[in-house]
């Protein structure tokens, strides 16, 4: 038996030394795996930043970039065309900040209620019930909006039109809104109890305690959540197709039909343009700026949070 174990043939040591090597066949498997994973999300964006890229430069190449994004008239499907983008940037700004004012409000509202007030039983009750909300498909919130809520609001704005930027804001803020309130009460959550407990000691009540020290302390996570929740908001499309209207007009109206960019997207793609045609390919033009103006957005949130993180 000495003689086999010195040999060589120990059968401990066999087994012991073919575990190890499937392990490591194993954690292999997985890297590869994860790194596949990981490069299909890479190749996917280039591949469409490639595919606006080149679209895009066949219309600029006929329509001069200055007149696209300063012209203020939007007409390409009808003569005589324009393509100034201006009346879909300010319509899509015009129902994103309506959502953002309303998002913010509510979700940062329901936050500060969820972190500081609500006993955990009533916690785990409405935080749920608030996340369904962004599970709602969009097109219903949109069909809401045009059904319900437009009819609401003429009884108080009787001038209101059926297609109108307001109720479309309205509804997308109560769509983004779970998504601020989420990811707020969780930086408020993080904020160390160290610093409310100082905060009474001082003879803060628990309303100053919230407003002075716990959103100041989590600030970075706040503002993360809303640039967050506004990218969602410009790129949304169903709502705006549905409720807000294909009237590209520059205007700060809320009461009026406006156009978004992709809502003007939408209504080429499933129209009857033809493909390749210069009409078609302002479609690709309006997705990069919108590309670009979310990309902003989100440069910005990181820029952001890295700026005004604390580490506790």
């Amino acid at each position: 038996m000495a003689g086999a174990q010195a040999g060589g043939l120990d059968p401990g040591g066999s087994r012991l030394g073919g575990s190890r090597r499937r392990r490591n066949l194993e954690e292999r498997a997985v890297v590869w795996l994860l790194r596949g994973a990981a490069l299909v999300s890479v190749v996917t964006t280039l591949a469409i930043l490639v595919t606006l890229f080149r679209e895009s430069l066949t219309f600029f190449i006929e329509i001069p970039v200055w007149d696209f994004i300063t012209g203020t008239t939007w007409t390409p499907l009808l003569k005589p065309q324009s393509f100034g983008v201006l009346p879909l940037v300010a319509g899509t700004l015009l129902v994103a900040a309506i959502a953002g004012v309303v998002a913010l409000g509510l979700g940062l509202a329901s936050a500060v209620f969820l972190s500081e007030y609500a006993p955990d039983r009533a916690r785990r009750i409405i935080k749920p019930a608030l996340e369904v909300l962004a599970g709602v498909p969009t097109v219903v919130y949109g069909y809401f909006a045009l059904t319900f809520l437009t009819p609401v609001l003429q009884k108080v704005f009787p001038g209101m039109i059926v297609f109108n930027a307001l109720s479309a804001g309205l509804v997308m803020g109560l769509m983004i809104m779970p998504m601020v309130s989420t990811l707020s009460e969780d930086a408020m959550v993080a904020v160390p109890r160290s610093l409310r407990d100082a905060a009474y000691a001082l003879g803060a009540s628990r309303f100053e305690v919230s407003v002075r020290v716990v959103i100041p302390a989590a600030l970075s996570g706040i503002v993360a959540s809303f640039i967050l929740a506004l990218s969602r908001a410009v790129g949304e499309t169903m709502i705006v197709t549905i409720a807000a209207g294909a009237t590209p007009k520059l205007t700060l109206n809320p009461l009026e039909s406006i156009q978004a960019m992709t809502a003007y997207i939408v209504q080429v793609s499933l129209g009857e343009t033809p493909q390749g045609s210069l009409e078609y390919r302002t479609i690709f033009a309006v997705g990069l700026l919108l590309f670009m103006m979310t990309l902003a957005m989100n440069v910005v949130g990181r820029w952001v949070v890295r700026r005004f993180a604390e580490r506790y």
